[in-house]
């Protein structure tokens, strides 16, 4: 079928201004006439567009584990991958494409094609195509495709072969299965329509919207400078089209002495039914061959489907009449089983700042033994000694090391209802158990300065000013260690204690948002 555009010529412009005379009228201006063809445009209904799964790709997931793309085959040079396909690689002389491998059956259609054209240079080559053909055009010196093709190629030329400096640009080209393509003027003797789009190097993909509507084919471009996906420019537009009325849909590339990578992330395809046509349904659309095949393969489907269920209840008789759906687990379930494992992650925890504040109590009771011990000691040997400390001194250090213990106990009882809660309970509750908890780690951290600038004032009183301090011998403890330094060293260790359990239950808190 032969391509052929509408065209208006001088002549043509010439006569009309003089009808336009003869009536006494002057001729529209231009933006008038873009505004009443925009009305006439907007007034006639829009076409039922329905998507064709069978002539379209997309990623993710866009290839088989065979490396084949459902309904699509590749020829060439030409890689598909799971996100897109690569037409042809960035080295000299490559060639590939990809054509459907069903003829369309509906008249009017629209195609989305989603690429990326992108080369190390300033200037690429050659280009990619898109074509609707009568047939599939899978090798050849036009773009990776075959020449002499009956339909019509949207062409991205990257090259400029006759020397003009009018490259890169988008050229429609029609063909009735006669012609060769003119390589050496990029088909500018040739083309139907063209326009000039700079499409390599874009940051964002290129988009191309090719529609064939009424005997009219329309193309739109978006050039891939905004993530806007509908950011479309018109490019060209070819009245009086005569195309088959049924092709292929494919696209292809090659490469020259300068190479580009060319890449397509998607090819979709609307099938278009004028307004007040009946749609026709998918039915309608398969032959009575091919249905009589899927029938005669679904009824032997069907059988062995019965057959192996048949198999399965008799070596499971005790599963009989549970539905399938008790084998898998459900939303909920998976959100009841996060909540229980995280639950026991909290638990675990727990159980292990218990284990430490047991170790710190331990350490309390043997600092409070041989602090007794040590007091006892001295009131015994030298009485009545000046710099002596004071029985209510000693007092006070007693009482303060029972209430530190008295702390720690609490403390210790508090951690173990928090357990409690946690392993039975398992609700959401424990905010004033927490809130608790740093309550006492407060007081026990207060009453731990109070104790070390009680005993580091008693230390000064009774140590002369010529004499450095000594540490007691003390029989239970096999190495020489100041109460300074241990009144530090559990201070410090109490307030990393302190930060942690903190650190912990803002973890805890935000690990409980995502349940």
């Amino acid at each position: 079928m032969a391509a052929r555009a509408q065209r208006r010529g001088p002549a043509a412009a010439a006569l009309l201004v003089g009808a336009l005379l003869a009536l006494g009228r002057p001729p529209p201006a231009r933006g008038q006439a873009a505004a009443a063809a925009e009305g006439g445009s907007a007034a006639a209904a829009s076409p039922h567009r329905r998507f064709e799964y069978k002539y379209s790709f997309k990623g993710p997931h866009l290839v088989q584990a065979d490396g084949t793309v459902p309904f699509w085959a590749h020829t060439g040079n030409a890689i598909p991958s799971a996100d897109q396909i690569r037409i042809t690689t960035s080295l000299k002389s490559q060639r590939g494409s990809v054509w459907t491998k069903n003829k369309s059956l509906f008249e009017y259609w629209e195609i989305e094609v989603t690429f990326r054209v992108t080369g190390r240079g300033r200037i690429g080559a050659d280009g990619l195509a898109i074509w609707f053909t009568e047939e599939q055009g899978l090798e050849g010196p036009v773009f990776g495709a075959a020449d002499k093709w009956n339909g019509v190629g949207v062409f991205f030329d990257s090259f400029d072969n006759d020397g003009k400096k009018n490259n890169p640009s988008v050229i429609v080209v029609g063909n009735n299965g006669r012609l060769l393509y003119d390589h050496q003027n990029d088909g500018s003797t040739q083309a139907l329509a063209s326009c000039q789009r700079d499409f390599r190097n874009k940051p964002y993909p290129v988009r191309a919207k090719i529609t064939y509507y009424l005997k009219t084919l329309t193309v739109l471009i978006n050039n891939g400078f905004t993530p806007d996906k509908e950011d479309y420019e018109f490019c060209a537009r070819v009245e009086d089209m005569i195309l088959p009325s049924q092709g292929y849909f494919g696209i292809s590339a090659a490469t020259g002495g300068l190479a580009d990578d060319h890449d397509v992330l998607s090819f979709l395809t609307f099938q278009l039914t004028e307004p007040g046509k009946e749609v026709p349904t998918s039915d309608a659309e398969i032959p009575q061959k091919d249905k009589e095949k899927y029938q005669e393969e679904f009824e032997q489907f069907q059988q062995e489907l019965d057959k192996k269920k048949e198999e399965f209840q008799k070596e499971h008789p005790d599963v009989q009449g549970q539905p399938a759906d008790d084998f898998f687990e459900t939303v909920g379930d998976r959100e009841l089983r996060q909540i229980f494992e995280g639950q026991n992650r909290i638990h675990l925890e727990i159980k292990q700042l218990n284990r430490q504040l047991d170790m710190i109590l331990d350490e309390q009771r043997r600092y409070v033994s041989a602090v007794t011990d040590e007091i006892a000691k001295r009131g015994a040997g030298v009485p009545d000694h000046q710099g002596q400390i004071s029985q209510q001194e000693i007092d006070t250090v007693v009482k303060t090391q029972e209430e530190v213990l008295r702390q720690v106990n609490e403390m210790r009882s508090s951690v173990s209802d928090m357990l409690s809660l946690v392993s039975g309970a398992q609700h959401p509750g424990s905010a004033a158990g927490v809130y608790e908890t740093t309550q006492h780690f407060n007081d026990i951290k207060e009453h731990l300065h109070v104790v070390k600038r009680d005993i580091e004032h008693l230390v000064q009183r009774n140590m002369p000013s010529n004499e450095k301090s000594k540490c007691p011998d003390l029989p239970p403890f096999p190495s020489c260690l100041s109460t300074v330094h241990f009144l530090i060293f559990v201070a410090v260790q109490t307030v990393l204690f302190i930060g942690y359990i903190m650190y912990r239950s803002q973890q805890e808190a935000a690990a409980k948002k995502f349940f």
